[in-house]
Order: structure tokens, then C-alpha cells, then sequence
């Protein structure tokens, strides 16, 4: 048998620190910030969420997201592989664990499906109408569009998220340096200062961080070394 070291990235440290961004459909089907699907996110939504957030980067429950997460995260990880509790993951157990995994994303795919069906039969007649699945296919290429922009440099921006967020430089993150956090950008969101962030906002904070994603991805291109 051969021992599997499930090595976790710092990446994982941001696990939904980019995700502190309101995305415009980010609805309540989709678990997202706008809990009572009303188009705008309020600071107490926005709060709720990143509570979820935080719960989930905390892995030994210490009250501080740092380096001692990575390794209680690769504990629990670990120990889920090893099913037979022997300190080693066989082959077999790595195949489970495999197995488990696309398992749990079918079904996730399948429920994503099935509330999204719910959310466009607006007549409830069981089926989509042209209209209906028009309206469907645009809101999944909006949802696509916001993922890809998301996507790639997300853990590294999360990440820059928290460091900024651990305004003591002690190397953790607080509860308190973590809700700082939030209300900062929550407010950096809310332009027009109404105490919510609208569609509009949620949009525009959506299209500077694309144009930002987009600067730095030129930036690098630059400073590679020339072939």
C-alpha cells in the first residue's frame, strides 16, 4: 500500500473569500448572498454569508483563519480517505474516495438542475416553454460568464483578500479582522451609500474586477522573459 499525503494548498485559505463578492445571481436557488431573492444584498445578507464562509475556512474551530487550518483540513481529509482507519490510503480507498467525489458532484449537477427548472417553469406547467428555456440558457451563460471571470487568479485574490484582512500582520485572520473585512467591501459595493447593493452595483463591482483580473494577467504577460 502506498501512503497519500493529501497536501492542501494556501489556496485553500480563500475558500469563499472571493465569494464576498455579490454576484448578480447569486440568488437564494443558488445559496448565494440574496437570501430572500429581492435583487439587492443587504449588509446583514452579506454578513449571514460570510458567516457560512468563515465557519467553513475555520477548520479546527479556533476562532482565527491561519496556518493551523491547512493542517487540520489535511487531517480530516486524510481521514476520510483512510476509510479503514489504518494510516495508509490503499489503492482501493484512493478509488472510493475518487468515486465518492464524482458522485457528490452529479448530484449537486442534478439538484443545480432541477432548481433552476423550478425557477423558469414560471407557470408551473412542468415543462419549459420557448420563452421559459430562452430565459434558462441566458441566465446559465451569465451564470458561466461569472464563474470564468472568477475563475484562475480567484485563490490568489482571495488570498490577497485575507492578508489585507489581517490588519495586525500577527499571520491569522480574526473573527473581527474577517467582519472588517466584509463591511469594507461591502460598502466599497454599495456606491450609492443606500445600505444595499443593487444589481447595478453588483455588476459594476463584477465588471471592475474583471478589468482587473485582466490588468495584472497583462502585467505578468510583460514582465515574462522574451524567447
Amino acid at each position: 500500500m502506498k501512503t497519500l499525503t493529501l497536501a492542501l494548498s494556501t489556496a485553500a485559505l480563500a475558500l469563499g473569500a472571493g465569494g464576498i463578492a455579490y454576484a448578480a445571481q447569486d440568488g437564494p436557488q443558488r445559496g448565494g448572498a440574496d437570501s430572500d431573492g429581492d435583487g439587492e444584498v443587504t449588509l446583514a445578507e452579506a454578513k449571514a454569508r460570510a458567516d457560512m464562509r468563515f465557519a467553513r475556512m475555520d477548520a479546527n474551530n479556533d476562532g482565527v483563519i491561519d496556518a493551523s487550518d491547512r493542517a487540520a483540513r489535511q487531517a480530516d481529509r486524510f481521514a476520510q480517505a483512510d476509510a479503514d482507519g489504518d494510516g495508509e490510503v490503499s489503492e482501493a480507498e484512493m478509488v472510493a474516495m475518487r468515486e465518492g467525489r464524482q458522485a457528490r458532484r452529479a448530484e449537486r449537477r442534478a439538484e443545480r438542475q432541477a432548481r433552476m427548472f423550478e425557477t423558469f417553469d414560471t407557470d408551473a406547467s412542468g415543462g419549459l416553454s420557448e420563452q421559459e428555456l430562452a430565459a434558462m440558457r441566458e441566465a446559465r451563460g451569465k451564470d458561466r460568464g461569472a464563474r470564468q471571470g472568477r475563475g484562475g487568479a480567484g485563490g490568489g485574490r482571495g488570498m490577497a483578500m485575507l492578508a489585507r484582512a489581517d490588519a495586525d500582520g500577527d499571520g491569522a485572520v480574526s473573527r473581527a479582522e474577517f467582519d472588517a473585512m466584509v463591511e469594507a467591501r461591502f460598502a466599497a459595493h454599495d456606491t450609492d451609500g443606500s445600505g444595499t447593493i443593487s444589481a447595478e452595483e453588483r455588476s459594476a463591482a463584477r465588471a471592475a474586477m474583471k478589468a482587473e483580473m485582466q490588468e495584472r494577467r497583462a502585467q505578468r504577460s510583460k514582465a515574462r522573459p522574451s524567447e
